[in-house]
C-alpha cells in the first residue's frame, strides 16, 4: 500500500494540462470519496496511537511518523458520517494542506484514477454532506465525491483573517480601496478567507467557483468593452477546480489579448515544488499558500508597486 504513490513526481506533469489524479478511498459505508494526489504524502496503516486530552471530537489521537507528530483525524465523522472504530488494520492518508501535514482516518483506499477537470462537476445544491463536498464525478457508473478538506480542517482549527495593524498601515494600501478583484475557488472557505482579509483593504470583490466560470465572465467583460486591466486590479484563483483548473485558466488569460496583462495569482493549499515551476510555465505573476492574511497583503503590495 505504501507503494501507491511511489510515481507522485511523475505525476506534476498533468498539472497545466486541465488533468489530475485522485485518490479513491471509502469511509464507513460503500461510498466512494477521492482527494488529489498531490495533496498525499503517503499511505499506510495506522501506527501506534496515543490519546491526548481535551482533543477535537474528531481527533483520535496522535501518531509519531519519523519524529513528526502529526494528529489523526477520523474523516468520516468530520463530515458528518458515522466515526470509525480505529485498530491496527486500519488505514490512514498522511497530507499537507496550507504548510500542515495531517493524517486522515479511513475505511479503506481502493485506487489512483487519472481524470481530465472537465469530467470533475460541481456538487449539487443541498444540505447533508454534499456541504463538505468541492465536487463530484463518476467512475464505473459509481458516484466518486470530492471531499472539502480545507473546510474539515477550518472547523477543526479555526484560520485567522485578521491582517496585522502593522501591514495595514502601509500607506501605499490607500490605493487599493475601492479597487476591484476577482476571486476564483472551489472552495467556500477559502473565498470566504479571502473575502474577509481583502474587506480589510476596502477592496471590492467578484467571485467565481471554477476557472471556466472565471474565464467566462472575464470574456464577458471584455466583449462589453471592459479595459481589463482598469477594471481589475488582481486575479487570485485557486489551483485545482472542477471543469477548469487554475493553470488552465491562467493560460487561458495570458492566450487573450484582452486579458493577457491581468496580474494572476496561484492562491493554493497544495504544496511542493512543482508549483514553483507550474507558477513559470503557465505565467502566474505571484504564488501564494493559502490562509496567511499578512502574506495575502504583501502580494496586494507588490501589485500596487508595479503600477
Amino acid at each position: 500500500m505504501a507503494g501507491i504513490l511511489d510515481t507522485v513526481d511523475q505525476r506534476t506533469q498533468l498539472v497545466g494540462e486541465n488533468r489530475l489524479e485522485i485518490l479513491m478511498f471509502r469511509l464507513s459505508g460503500r461510498q466512494l470519496f477521492a482527494i488529489n494526489v498531490f495533496k498525499v504524502q503517503e499511505v499506510l496503516q495506522l501506527p501506534k496511537m496515543t490519546l491526548i486530552p481535551q482533543r477535537h471530537p474528531v481527533v483520535c489521537g496522535v501518531v509519531n511518523l519519523r519524529g513528526q507528530t502529526l494528529p489523526v483525524i477520523d474523516l468520516s465523522q468530520a463530515i458528518g458520517m458515522r466515526p470509525l472504530v480505529p485498530d491496527e488494520r486500519s488505514t490512514i492518508i498522511v497530507t499537507e494542506y496550507n504548510r500542515s501535514v495531517q493524517a486522515f482516518l479511513v475505511g479503506g483506499v481502493d485506487r489512483i484514477l487519472n481524470l481530465n477537470w472537465e469530467s470533475i462537476m460541481p456538487p449539487p445544491g443541498g444540505a447533508g454532506r454534499q456541504h463538505y463536498l468541492t465536487a463530484i464525478t463518476k467512475v464505473d457508473e459509481q458516484i466518486v465525491e470530492v471531499i472539502d478538506v480545507e473546510k474539515v480542517l477550518a472547523e477543526i482549527v479555526p484560520m485567522s483573517t485578521r491582517v496585522s495593524n502593522e501591514r495595514l498601515g502601509e500607506p501605499l494600501l490607500q490605493q487599493a480601496v475601492g479597487r476591484e478583484v476577482l476571486l476564483v475557488d472551489d472552495s467556500s472557505v477559502a473565498l470566504t478567507q479571502l473575502r474577509e482579509t481583502l474587506s480589510q483593504l476596502g477592496m471590492r470583490m467578484h467571485m467565481a467557483s471554477d476557472g471556466l466560470k472565471a474565464l467566462n465572465l472575464l470574456k464577458k467583460w471584455a466583449d462589453s468593452g471592459e479595459d481589463m486591466t482598469d477594471k481589475l486590479l488582481m486575479v487570485f484563483t485557486d489551483a485545482e477546480m472542477p471543469e477548469m483548473d487554475g493553470y488552465r485558466l491562467t493560460t487561458e488569460i495570458r492566450n487573450d489579448p484582452r486579458l493577457r496583462d491581468l496580474y494572476v495569482v496561484m492562491h493554493t493549499s497544495l504544496s511542493g515544488s512543482f508549483n514553483d515551476a507550474m507558477v513559470k510555465k503557465v505565467g502566474c505573476d505571484n504564488f501564494l499558500s493559502k490562509f496567511q492574511p499578512d502574506r495575502l497583503v504583501d502580494v496586494v503590495l507588490d501589485r500596487l508597486r508595479r503600477e
